[in-house]
């Protein structure tokens, strides 16, 4: 073992020791990590910010971009009340965002299938009341299993097909993959399905501020157009929308105020008095096709239809202070509409405008940026908290789909890299305006981006230096004296330890030529053992940085490095068990 050799591995055995002790941030290590393997000479110094411009990067980077875009649509809200609207258990949800990632992956790149029902977690989430680390992290494994597949549905697989071509002529086909493939999926879904409670319950630190001053109890007054597909509905119909977190004070119809009974049903022109948080009385809104208070806005006699909605409070300073919103007249005055209110833990029973402002309320606002800075100032009001409220924005739900299908699309079709494809995604959601341009910075997770761009040239040494060869002829040596069953176990656990220091393509290229030679050597077929190789380097679940999927639910989830063993480990172990035999009956050695 070479000088260089030794301090390679002594540098990500460090690494991987501080990753696994935690007591520091991930991004933290990964960058301390590099700076010490440039200052020993282990990555030389031009290849130092290499990572930065990987394509990994660029990936998750954008399907964080593609899913926030996905999940502001509204989309995702609208299939779940229309197909599972009564799917309330954690496993039942679990069960199906699993399946549908899983065969998703077989046939596109499994990252998108990822992003795509990602927001669908966070939906369920909410619903549940359960954190959403305990499906994202499932969902991530199950996306590597399903792309176990079939020959396309991961780069192993492909990578495996070309070296089976070139030692014995003939390549794997698209369906090779599926004997072995689908048994190891459906048992891998099984074994999430029962323990999926090996994963903590974390919270996303990233939003922990915002959660801590969400208002619960804001009063908004809806109007029952003519396009409501509520009309004649019971206005317990209504309220489903809201998934339990809203309810009717009153219903105005015409000089009458009525009880807001479950029975009553809804007419053209009710006036609805509607308690809940933001997000629910958005639910609401964009589902039950309801028109909010206030006027449509215009500037220099055009219709604006570029709007935003944010909270702002009341200071005791501010001119609001024992006023009306229809004394003020803000639609007409400032282009300004109040759209809801909420004052402590008071009830509102008035309609919006009626009710006379004290110090303290907090408002949701809508307006156009502009509008909204200056009757900041003007009315001295302080803005609650740097978030986006969705309510009273439009958004056009399925152009994120047709965005996002393109991109999955011309990357199974060869048409364009995954890189490629995915950022011309985001850039999509961007140029749309499904997701706003302010906030495609907050969707990208700037520490996940710089651990990934920092650890790929440090995880890059282990080749440079010769350390992946060493390993190699280390394991020839102890295949030869172990039988098939052996053999076969040794490949495949080595390609699964690989996996996290290399990517699972390079991990291919690296261990599918040694497993051939065990093949050779020792008389058998090579199918089995480069089937294992694929599976192995496909096959991560130790850490969040050997595979993009695993990455990209890292921040979101608000996971720790050593939370993937803790799931991950007994699944590892699983598929080992599993894969050896399927593989010796499926692909006979002799």
């Amino acid at each position: 073992m070479t000088h260089e050799q030794i301090l390679a591995f002594a540098v990500i055995a460090a690494m991987m020791g501080v990753f696994i002790w935690d007591r520091f941030r991930y991004d933290v290590v990964a960058c301390c990590a590099l700076v010490g393997a440039v200052g020993l000479g282990v990555v030389p110094v031009q290849d130092a910010f290499s990572g930065f411009s990987d394509d990994i990067v660029i990936i998750v980077a954008s399907a964080l971009v593609v899913s926030a875009g996905v999940a502001r649509s509204g989309i995702v809200d609208m299939a779940i009340k229309k197909f599972f609207p009564n799917l309330g258990s954690l496993r039942g949800q679990l069960a199906l965002l699993m399946i549908v990632v899983a065969v998703l992956s077989a046939f596109i790149k499994n990252i998108g299938a990822l992003a795509i029902m990602m927001p669908v977690a966070f939906q369920f989430s909410r619903r549940a009341g359960v954190s959403p680390s305990k499906y994202l992290m499932p969902m991530a494994f199950a996306a590597l299993l399903g792309g176990l597949m079939t020959q396309i549905g991961t780069s192993p697989n492909i990578v495996v097909s070309r070296l089976r071509q070139e030692i014995t002529g003939t390549s794997f086909s698209m369906f090779d993959f599926t004997p072995v493939g689908l048994t190891l999926a459906v048992v891998g879904i099984i074994f999430l399905l029962f323990f999926y409670w090996l994963v903590p319950s974390r919270t996303n630190e990233q939003s922990s501020l915002e959660d801590a001053v969400e208002i619960t109890n804001y009063t908004s007054e809806l109007t029952v157009n003519s396009q409501s597909p509520l009309l004649g509905s019971p206005i317990s119909d209504l309220l489903k929308l809201g998934d339990g977190e809203v309810i009717a004070t009153a219903v105005l119809r015409g000089t009458v105020r009525m009880a807001p009974i479950p029975d009553l049903k809804l007419r053209e022109g009710d006036f609805i008095l509607l308690e809940g948080s933001s997000a629910a009385l958005d639910r609401v809104v964009s589902h039950g096709k309801l028109q909010l208070s206030g006027k449509p806005l215009k500037e220099e006699g055009k219709l604006q239809t570029d709007l935003v909605s944010m909270e702002a409070i009341i200071t005791p300073e501010s001119a609001l202070q024992g006023l009306s919103a229809k004394e003020l007249a803000l639609s007409y005055t400032r282009g300004v509409n109040l759209l809801a209110i909420s004052r402590g833990g008071a009830r509102l029973k008035e309609r919006l405008g009626s009710v006379t402002l004290i110090a303290g309320d907090v408002l949701v606002l809508q307006g156009s940026s502009k509008a909204l800075s200056t009757a900041l100032q003007d009315f001295a009001l302080l803005p609650l908290a740097q978030r986006e409220v969705l309510l009273g924005t439009s958004r056009r739900a399925y152009i994120p789909l047709a965005i996002l299908a393109l991109a999955m699309g011309s990357t199974a079709l060869g048409l364009a890299p995954v890189a490629v494809a995915f950022f011309a995604a985001a850039l999509g959601m961007v140029v749309f305006k499904t997701t706003p341009l302010k906030d495609v910075y907050k969707a990208v997770d700037g520490p996940i981006l710089i651990m990934l761009a920092a650890l790929i040239p440090v995880s890059d040494s282990l080749r440079t230096s010769g350390g992946s060869e060493l390993v190699a002829g280390w394991l020839g040596e102890a295949a030869t004296s172990l039988p098939p069953f052996g053999a076969l176990s040794l490949i495949l656990i080595t390609s699964m330890a690989v996996t996290p220091f290399l990517n699972n393509a390079a991990t291919v290229l690296v261990m599918g030529p040694i497993a051939a030679s065990f093949a050779t050597t020792l008389g058998f077929s090579p199918e089995a053992f480069l089937m294992a190789v694929a599976i192995g380097a496909g096959s991560d679940f130790l850490t969040p940085v050997g595979h993009q999927c695993n990455t990209l639910v890292l921040g979101p989830g608000g996971y720790k490095f050593s939370d993937y063993p803790r799931l991950g480990l007994p699944l590892s172990i699983l598929i080992i068990l599993v894969s050896v035999p399927a593989l010796l009956f499926v692909w006979p050695v002799s």
